[in-house]
């Protein structure tokens, strides 16, 4: 009777292998002679015609010889090339054998060809194009040297950004885009990140959707939150005297969601940190509108663990008070804990590349609402209280439709409400910040893991915000709706409507 296989033993390799008959059919031949059972594989041919990948079960002995195997045949993936381009026009003889002479050359030099073009007819008959794919800067400088010495060349374009491939070396590429847009990352770390992003390319195409447009728009988030640090930044900013003691700040951050500060004189709290990558230009925001001593930050509040409310929380020399859902998702790495999609890959990798491209920085000093609760206000559990100079907020357990341990404040006295990602004015967001939000829409289904609660929990709040301002209209005030992302917004008609001026800030050059 054989063994069952453990779920500790399953592995996941990626192989590289020749585009010729035969050539998957040795690896599987190998998997089965020791007993290794396939429990994923993709491939295709029209996305990369070299990469395969696996995630297998077996003893570990059997794989370890799986591996060695591959390894010996050239067919086991363990590091990434540093591909490079180089275009040329080289002017040959034109007589047979001319090309081959030259082929010759580039084939010792261990350079692929990309891209050729010659027509004795054309409009230059006297040249060839010839565009290169090597693996090594060093390999390049030997193939110019040793061609200079033969040919009359010409160097047209050397492009160490591979933006100019096809797709068949798509992961390879993709892997390259993502390490020019996070630094340095070893070849180890980048082939497992390839591992999960392969598993999410195959459930896209089993669902119908384009992974090669899915990735790039992933990519072009990336691009966009490097573009925006530095001289690059900008936000918007609201000052909202919201009770004789506090003065409210909201900074609408070039991309992602907003991050406030509560300034209580003495005492200063800081609820969501919007991006880590942009932290340090938070901190000479704050300065340049004359928050200058950040020794008065108590504490940061955080209202759910996305990267674009909780990045930046272990940047601040100041504790980070939050759900313990927010906490647990903050070591787990995935959006999608503790809900119906919890399992779903695409919620994994998403994570984890905004993670990568924002410069994630979860608390190091954590602080968990108590989850016992404390009373209710419109069907949401009262877990804890919270005292801000003289504002006293409740702390409302959200039902996990945007995301499992989302929370919001409410100060029912002063009418402050920060309902996170659950209410938001979207009326007020830049086409910039618009286009940014719709990133997560194509890489998961929905920006919300339960899209008919969150659709809930938004009802429930516009009720909360309509009961608040007409228990305060007497007095004049309004309730204040402080989304987690766009303006501090007020209720009008049933639509939020920016409240007050919002003033644009450019970094001083």
């Amino acid at each position: 009777m054989r063994t069952p296989i453990s779920v500790s033993d399953r592995y996941s390799f990626i192989a590289r292998v020749p585009d010729e008959p035969g050539a998957l059919h040795r690896v599987a031949e190998l998997l089965g002679a020791y007993a290794v059972n396939i429990n994923r594989i993709q491939y295709d041919h029209r996305i990369d015609r070299h990469t395969v990948f696996f995630e297998v079960t077996g003893p570990a002995d059997g794989y370890a010889r799986v591996l060695a195997e591959l390894e010996a045949l050239g067919y086991l993936q363990t590091r990434l090339p540093m591909l490079r381009l180089l275009t040329l026009y080289v002017w040959l003889p034109h007589r047979p054998g001319g090309l081959f002479g030259f082929l010759q050359e580039v084939t010792d030099a261990g350079a692929n060809i990309v891209a050729i073009d010659f027509d004795d007819h054309g409009i230059h008959p006297e040249r060839v194009e010839l565009t290169l794919n090597l693996s090594e800067s060093t390999a390049i400088e030997a193939l110019l040297d040793r061609l200079k010495a033969r040919y009359r060349l010409e160097v047209v374009e050397y492009d160490p950004t591979t933006r100019r491939l096809d797709d068949t070396i798509y992961y390879v590429r993709l892997a390259e885009q993502i390490r020019e847009l996070i630094g340095d990352a070893d070849d180890r770390f980048l082939l497992c990140l390839l591992q999960d992003i392969n598993h999410v390319v195959q459930e896209l195409q089993h669902r119908g959707r384009d992974p090669a447009k899915t990735f790039e728009t992933c990519l072009a988030a990336g691009r966009r939150l490097r573009e925006t640090q530095g001289d690059g930044f900008f936000a918007d900013i609201q000052r909202i005297q919201v009770s004789e003691q506090v003065r409210l700040w909201c900074f609408q951050l070039p991309a992602g969601g907003n991050t406030y500060l509560l300034d209580a004189g003495d005492d200063l709290v800081v609820v969501d940190t919007g991006f880590g990558s942009y932290h340090d230009e938070c901190v000479r925001m704050f300065q340049a509108v004359g928050i200058t001593d950040l020794s008065r930050l108590s504490l940061v509040v955080v209202s759910h663990a996305d990267a674009d409310h909780s990045g930046g929380a272990g940047l601040y020399d100041a504790p980070s008070l939050m759900h313990p859902a927010t906490a647990e998702i903050g070591r787990d790495l995935s959006r999608a804990y503790g809900s119906r999609a919890e399992e779903s890959i695409l919620e994994a990798v998403y994570t984890t590349l905004i993670n990568l491209f924002s410069q994630y920085t979860p608390a190091s000093r954590v602080h968990t609402f108590s989850t016992e609760p404390r009373g209710e206000r419109h069907g949401f559990a009262v877990i804890d209280r919270l005292r801000v100079g003289d504002l006293s907020f409740e702390v409302l357990e959200g039902h996990g439709g945007h995301m499992h341990g989302q929370c919001y404040l409410f100060d029912p006295e002063h009418g402050l409400l920060f309902p996170a990602d659950a209410l938001i004015n979207f009326e007020s967001l830049s086409s910039e910040r618009r286009s940014y939000a719709s990133i997560a829409v194509y890489l998961v289904t929905s920006v919300n893991v339960d899209s008919e609660r969150a659709n809930a929990e938004r009802d429930a709040l516009l009720e909360l915000v309509a009961e608040t301002d007409e228990r305060l209209a007497a007095s004049g005030r309004r309730c204040l709706v402080a989304g987690g992302h766009g303006a501090v917004s007020v209720l009008a008609e049933g639509r939020l409507v920016a409240c007050g001026e919002v003033a644009p800030f450019r970094p001083a050059r």
